[in-house]
């Protein structure tokens, strides 16, 4: 397994090793030993799996308090994943890095307690898998909007339509960065 640390400190890219042949490939995704020695020496408590058209945009959602980290992969289709640094004390605070996954590259995310986190799909039917930390929390679940000016993420181009990607209707009530319940 490989850990490649991203822009904001935390936020990492885990690419596992692959094993392929003519009948497919096998990885291993999750193995408690192999990513402590890694310094991700973390207890999920969740497994989630989220299944999407191109041009659906989900989150940007960080539960506070109940906060939760994140190790997130495509098991099919493409990604556009983002974290958010929502820690006040972080000197990142308010930054975001942007990671393709997809099922072709095989690379998984790990998103700590104190971002927020969404993703764009890229492709028609992406099947999007998730493992957390903490279990979901709908009263402290927050939505972070994910076009705010004052975090400027740049989104891929979702085509030549101009409609923007399609959220849900809590995620288009999402908070500013200066409203949303911040970590300290």
């Amino acid at each position: 397994m490989k850990v490649i640390e991203t822009e904001l400190p935390g936020v990492l890219i885990v690419e596992p090793r692959v094993f392929g042949d003519a009948r497919g490939f096998f990885m291993e995704t999750w193995n408690e030993a192999v990513f402590a020695q890694s310094g991700l020496d973390v207890t999920f408590v969740q497994d989630n799996h989220s299944h999407s058209q191109k041009g659906v945009l989900r989150g940007l959602h960080v539960q506070n308090p109940g906060a939760q980290g994140k190790l997130v992969r495509v098991a099919r289709g493409a990604v556009f994943d983002v974290a958010v640094d929502l820690r006040r004390s972080s000197d990142h605070f308010g930054k975001w890095v942007g990671v393709e996954l997809s099922a072709a590259n095989k690379r998984m995310l790990w998103i700590p307690e104190g971002f927020a986190h969404g993703f764009l799909t890229l492709s028609d039917d992406t099947d999007f898998l998730y493992k957390c930390t903490a279990p979901y929390a709908p009263d402290s679940e927050h939505t972070l909007a994910w076009d705010d000016p004052a975090v400027g993420i740049e989104w891929p181009d979702l085509g030549e339509d101009g409609e923007g990607p399609t959220v849900s209707e809590k995620d288009a009530e999402g908070l500013s960065l200066s409203e949303i319940p911040a970590f300290p």
